[in-house]
């Protein structure tokens, strides 16, 4: 079968390679689309980070590069490992994509996601979904229903999304100050719109402005040129300031723009990777009382993730910006998102074209 294979830096080549075997406990998949992240860029430009490196093999999946990767990946069951009986031939699935020990718990309550030596499948090992099969543990199959399957490849981040605002504690009717109108906090905004909340978004790029406003997922975008966002957010709270604030850029001028226009007491959640140590006003952090939070993947996300989708209260299909075949993958996704990331939120891949 075609697999994207990851070698090293700028080394990343579509192979044939065998098809993965069913074991007893997992299941199979025939991939239908895999969504390219902001993390798979970032391997390619300046990795391994995630993937280990030729020679040193990740502590739990025992592989090194090169590494199948994908990570946000949607498709169809073909077979059921022995021990599988609640799911069945021909479901249409996404994958939860963790790799962790077999002694983590992953039940509700569980923050499974900060285990020891976590990694992700398509990263870390265990196959990926940027090619044509996958076999994965149960535990991380969870059907989708009707939800279509190339929006489906976007659950993956919609869910890391989820968490970020499940980490929040924001409940609707708050107010939320989104940081950065990237794929992650367009998915961010349209989690908090659809659990009810007031969102607004500071944004540069015009391309990005626009699809903010065409999705729908924020009551106004502001652009920091033409005006101070936080008096901006301040007068359309009555002075106080938003509840809830979304860093979502790894830009430190937004992250000090978050602590001025979150209100007294608020949080601001640390969605972005940072690739740096950025300063941090910590005299203001400290006289307002703010709360400045981590989140990192999801934990028990997907399930609700889906049933938003399912419910009609998200859209999906105006996020994907781009459909390519396998062999297309680096001209016509990692150098579109290097290149023409602007025009883009979410570039899908189908391993079988």
């Amino acid at each position: 079968m075609k697999a994207a294979r990851y070698y090293d830096r700028k080394d990343i080549r579509i192979e044939d390679i065998p098809e993965p075997e069913l074991r007893p406990g997992t299941v199979a998949i025939d991939v239908a689309w895999c969504g390219i992240c902001g993390t798979d860029l970032h391997e390619y430009l300046e990795g391994p980070i995630f993937i280990p490196p030729k020679g040193s093999p990740h502590p739990i999946s025992g592989e090194s590069a090169p590494i199948t990767m994908g990570h946000e990946f949607s498709g169809t069951i073909t077979a059921l490992g022995d021990g599988v009986d609640d799911l069945a031939v021909g479901q249409n699935v996404v994958v939860e994509p963790y790799i962790i020990g077999d002694d983590v718990e992953v039940g509700p309550g569980h923050a499974y996601q900060l285990s020891k030596d976590m990694n992700f499948i398509g990263l870390g090992g265990r196959g990926g979904g940027l090619s044509e099969k996958i076999v994965v543990e149960r535990r991380w199959v969870h059907p989708i229903g009707e939800i279509p399957l190339d929006q489906a490849a976007l659950i993956e981040p919609l869910s890391v999304a989820h968490h970020a605002f499940v980490r929040s504690q924001a409940r609707a009717g708050d107010t939320a100050i989104v940081g950065g109108a990237g794929p992650i906090g367009l998915l961010t905004a349209a989690v908090l719109k659809a659990e009810g909340l007031t969102v607004y978004i500071s944004e540069l790029s015009e391309a990005r402005k626009q699809m903010a406003r065409k999705t729908g997922v924020a009551d106004d975008v502001f652009d920091p040129r033409e005006g101070d966002v936080a008096e901006k957010v301040r007068a359309l709270t009555g002075g106080a300031g938003a509840d809830v604030g979304f860093e979502c850029s790894s830009v430190p001028v937004v992250l000090d723009m978050l602590l001025d226009a979150v209100r007294p007491g608020g949080v601001i959640v640390n969605v972005s990777i940072w690739g740096r140590k950025p300063e941090v006003d910590m005299p203001k952090l400290v006289l307002k009382e703010l709360d400045l939070r981590g989140t990192i993947g999801y934990a028990n996300d997907h399930p609700s993730t889906i049933k938003l989708v399912q419910d009609g209260k998200l859209d999906l299909a105006p996020f994907i910006t781009a459909r390519i075949p396998l062999d297309d993958l680096i001209s016509g996704g990692f150098d579109q998102l290097i290149d023409n990331n602007e025009e883009h939120v979410k570039i899908i891949v189908n391993p079988n074209l």
